[in-house]
């Protein structure tokens, strides 16, 4: 997940474009946490969203989604090679939730400038040191819908179901407005609960928005991040373990702004400020690199493909 101090913070099908306005769900909405942070002590991680797909990631639970990874891996049957060898177009499905009065309503516009700047950060063309991850990004689907309850995130995991579409390998993005910039599921929480796969991304965020620092469109990639299975980078803290890439250096608290040469951990480098798997400011972000690209080729083909 990803805030500011602003919002307390492949089978590809033809694009479609719906027009649905839908009455607020009937049930009790629940609690949104105010003020809730992605880091929470040293051991904490990326939280997949708030609800049921809210929580922190522990070590010892790191450790054991590692091992199922490994597991996942050797029981189909993958081999590095082939993990190395990745290409793979992801399609998208966009779906805006916009308030009764249109608000959150974005262009069509907006839409194919997300859908570029995804493309162009994981195919690394931000810097010359960046990694090109091996995805793509095709736009399968629009829909929009009209509610002041979905628009405020509240039944988040009704709404998800609703409206979901594809499989494991269907990126869904929810554009809504809520006290975050962006929340995500991770692909190992698939099989258990694929009806709220996906990202949410606060609208004002895409290409052309009006959040000060934040809308270059890269809320979207840092979610998609998570999605494909990578954490933050100071997941951990100043932790050997850390964010499980080796190329990524230890840091022990996310950053805010561009701040040059950031060293917040005795662990080798400097933090990390470019990456997008921190929290700098959109126009800071240049990169993923290899081991990141490794490991979401490796989380994909065990958990997506």
């Amino acid at each position: 997940m990803r805030t500011s101090k602003l919002l307390a913070l492949a089978m590809v099908v033809g694009a479609t474009s719906l027009n649905v306005a839908l009455a607020a769900p009937a049930q009790a909405r629940p609690a949104v946490l105010d003020g809730v942070s992605c880091l929470q002590g040293e051991d904490s991680s990326a939280r997949g969203g708030h609800g049921p797909d809210h929580r922190s990631i522990s070590a010892d639970e790191q450790r054991a989604i590692a091992r199922q990874t490994k597991a996942r891996l050797r029981q189909k049957g993958v081999t590095r090679a082939e993990l190395r060898a990745t290409d793979v177009t992801v399609p998208v499905y966009v779906h805006v939730m916009a308030a009764d009065d249109g608000t959150g309503d974005v262009t069509d516009a907006q839409i194919a400038a997300q859908i570029d700047v995804l493309n162009a950060s994981f195919a690394g063309d931000k810097s010359p040191d960046a990694a090109d991850t091996g995805f793509s990004f095709t736009l399968a689907g629009t829909d929009r819908f009209y509610n002041n309850a979905w628009h405020k995130d509240r039944s988040s995991a009704k709404y998800r179901k609703a409206t979901r579409q594809g499989g494991a390998n269907a990126l869904n993005m929810w554009l809504v407005d809520f006290k975050y910039l962006g929340i995500a599921t991770f692909p190992w929480d698939y099989a258990r609960n694929g009806g709220i796969d996906g990202i949410r991304v606060h609208w004002d965020s895409l290409p052309g928005g009006s959040i000060a620092n934040y809308n270059l469109g890269e809320t979207a990639t840092h979610e998609a991040g998570h999605w494909f299975g990578l954490y933050h980078t100071f997941q951990g803290g100043c932790t050997a373990l850390n964010d499980e890439v080796s190329d990524t250096p230890a840091q022990s608290s996310s950053t805010s702004g561009c701040p040059e040469g950031r060293d917040s951990c005795d662990l080798p480098g400097l933090d990390p400020i470019h990456n997008f798997m921190d929290y700098s400011y959109d126009d800071c972000y240049t990169e993923f690199t290899p081991g990141q690209a490794s490991r979401s080729q490796s989380m994909w083909a065990a958990y997506r493909a």
